[in-house]
């Protein structure tokens, strides 16, 4: 892999895209790549994954398993030396997810009067509010505001900060995020000030850890990661929870839905709700044992 920053894209059917997305996330060598997922074209039903490797041996891993299946166009592209965040996040039209208004510096002036106004600069951390995970953990979050309120509420892999910020500026008492990287927790909270919302985020791995525990037990836990790490927090995100709490779940593609929630009904949870953007999945389970 040469100095130079690579971008690894694949065309192909929804199906085959899902089915290479399956494979990069099955492939335990690849369990931190970034990548993304979306369709390109519907009338010709065209699907794009594009994956940024940090390694010669990650480039080599995704390209592995993209090909695998035979039915998808693989390309690698050089990135050329460019502030390609400030370019993307320039380009970024707002959002609106239920009453929630997520929006960068760029468009400050186009906030609507009666929403809830999420300012949200990424900086390196992932949650602009732009990607369909996201947008569906507001959405379900919204939906479930229209009947209960949630005091204490707990974001796995805050990134950005802005599921725990909606819900400090929603009413939640306690709003807490955590993730394991520390540039990320850096920018949640400087997106909490900027917000001005009483949301806090700590560098922490798991649930364990005291400053996380101190505050629970919680009403609601977001967790917008990965399937396989869903997974493996069942029984830690059921303990965080209250008996009647709400687990709101993203990160996952609609393949891995039946993965992810089996894991989560074995545990006393049941399924009240999923949300899909494009090929994502966001789920609301409940603790019910």
């Amino acid at each position: 892999m040469s100095e130079s920053a690579l971008q690894i894209i694949a065309h192909g059917t929804r199906a085959a895209a899902e089915a290479g997305a399956a494979r990069l996330d099955a492939d335990p060598l690849l369990e931190g790549a970034t990548y993304s997922i979306l369709e390109e074209d519907e009338d010709r039903g065209i699907w794009r994954i594009d994956a940024f490797p940090t390694s010669a041996e990650e480039a080599d891993g995704v390209q592995a398993r993209l090909n695998a299946g035979g039915d998808l166009k693989v390309v690698v592209e050089d990135l050329a030396d460019a502030d390609w965040l400030a370019m993307s996040l320039s380009g970024l039209p707002p959002v609106r997810a239920g009453r929630f208004f997520v929006y960068g510096a760029h468009d400050g002036g186009r906030a609507p009067v009666n929403a809830v106004k999420l300012k949200i600069d990424a900086g390196a951390a992932f949650g602009t509010g732009h990607h369909g995970t996201t947008v569906g953990c507001l959405e379900a979050y919204d939906r479930l505001l229209k009947r209960e309120q949630f005091e204490r509420v707990l974001d796995v892999g805050c990134g950005t900060g802005v599921l725990a910020i909606a819900a400090a500026k929603t009413g939640s008492r306690v709003a807490i995020g955590t993730d394991i990287d520390a540039p990320s927790v850096r920018i949640a909270n400087e997106n909490a000030m900027l917000n001005q919302a009483h949301a806090r985020f700590v560098y922490a791995s798991g649930l364990n850890a005291t400053s996380v525990r101190s505050q629970g037990p919680y009403d609601l836990v977001f967790a917008n990661i990965l399937a396989p790490p869903l997974v493996a927090l069942a029984q830690d995100i059921k303990m965080a929870l209250k008996l009647d709490g709400v687990a709101i779940l993203s990160g996952l593609l609609r393949t891995q839905e039946r993965r992810v929630t089996a894991a989560y009904l074995a545990r006393g949870f049941k399924l009240e709700h999923r949300i899909h953007h494009d090929a994502w999945s966001a789920l609301t389970l409940r603790r019910v044992g």
